[in-house]
């Protein structure tokens, strides 16, 4: 649902770019280009990434039972 504060695997901080990531691609910017500027060279975090789906807005129209 949100980006997790760290990479699963390696451990690295990447929370803090999400937000930077996900502007500047629907501003049309390429993906490659937008992590590596943004430092983002291992596998495992690009990954994490490239296959988030922003969900939290979806989920807090719904009331917790």
């Amino acid at each position: 649902m949100i980006i997790p504060i760290r990479c699963f695997s390696c451990g690295k901080p990447i929370a803090h770019l999400w937000e930077e990531f996900k502007k500047r691609v629907n501003e049309g910017e390429e993906p490659e280009k937008v992590l590596n500027e943004l430092g983002l060279e291992r596998a495992c975090c690009r990954a994490l990434f490239l296959g988030h789906t922003d969900l939290i807005e979806l989920a807090a129209k719904f009331k917790k039972s």
